[in-house]
């Protein structure tokens, strides 16, 4: 066989490229479902989103300082004491409003449910003052016009502080609804992290192609010079054997639920239960209650028709 024949049989053919193709279009598929990608996408929109809504709320608090200032300052005399102190009105409300935000924004990330109305309370009451002290001059002139520009910020920052959680949330949810699903699929995949890719060198031609070859192609060819590879064993490898003791997700799914209670509440199935009672890791525990409260609904729902039945 000469050296063109050999190029021609090694080409790959359309048979080849096409299923080569379906094999990359299967791995994409399952990569975009895995738990692991769907939470790095939805990472990178939440970063997006957070940053989007701060430099709204941060734009809207300073276009609103000035007005402010001048309320409370009352025509005093410039650079004099109560004209500078008149400045400090509109940071003290703003500060404290950007505390309560930055905590919302943690809290929604975790799917923490509000547990006092003072939070609600001390957001309305800074809206509020700053929604008086910036159009109350417009509402003394009963300048329209100059109501709405002074109203529009005020309100757009209440729109933004009461939507930001939500969305949080929301994304949050996408993260760990992509979680059951993958887990009530395949509980040992999703358990699993990705596996990194491995890095395949160039294979020499095989030695039956080269020795068919005529002698100046083989002396050209950069393996000509390497040892002939030995034979593999016929005696197969002993496998590594698996870490004893390893637990899986549905195994820690399963002593979690041999210690729920009956009648207990699905807010107390929190990760930090999880970790509690199973002693899993803190980066598997959410999946863990997931799974527990996706169980204990099932279960719920089954009693249900059942007693229906």
């Amino acid at each position: 066989m000469t050296t063109t024949e050999v190029a021609t049989s090694n080409k790959p053919t359309g048979v080849d490229r096409l299923r080569s193709q379906a094999a990359e279009a299967s791995q994409v598929r399952a990569l975009s479902t895995h738990p692991d990608v769907v939470a790095l996408r939805v990472e990178s929109v939440r970063t997006q989103v957070d940053v989007l809504m701060w430099v709204g709320i941060l734009l809207g608090l300073a276009f609103t300082m000035v007005n402010v200032q001048a309320f409370a300052a009352r025509g005093a005399t410039l650079v004099s004491l109560p004209w500078l102190a008149a400045w400090l009105l509109d940071p003290m409300v703003s500060l404290v409003l950007i505390a309560v935000l930055r905590a919302e924004q943690i809290t929604a990330r975790y799917q923490v449910p509000k547990i006092s109305k003072w939070i609600t309370a001390t957001k309305l009451f800074a809206f509020a003052a700053t929604f008086a002290m910036n159009t109350w001059s417009s509402f003394l002139k009963l300048d329209a016009a100059g109501i709405v520009l002074h109203a529009i910020p005020p309100v757009l920052i209440l729109c933004a502080a009461e939507t930001a959680p939500v969305l949080r949330d929301r994304l949050t949810e996408a993260v760990m609804r992509a979680e059951r699903t993958a887990a009530l699929a395949d509980p040992h995949k999703a358990a699993e992290p990705l596996a990194m890719p491995v890095v395949t060198q160039e294979m020499p031609p095989p030695p039956a192609a080269l020795e068919s070859a005529p002698e100046a192609t083989r002396e050209a060819s950069p393996h000509a010079a390497a040892k002939t590879p030995r034979k593999p064993s016929s005696k197969p490898r002993k496998k590594a054997a698996a870490k004893a003791g390893r637990k899986y997700l549905s195994d820690y799914v399963t002593d979690a639920l041999a210690a729920v209670e009956p009648g207990i509440d699905a807010d107390v199935i929190t990760p930090a239960w999880a970790r509690k009672t199973t002693g899993c890791s803190a980066g598997l525990s959410a999946k863990v209650a997931a799974g527990v409260r996706d169980q204990l609904a099932t279960a719920a729902v089954s009693s249900i028709e059942r007693t229906a039945a």
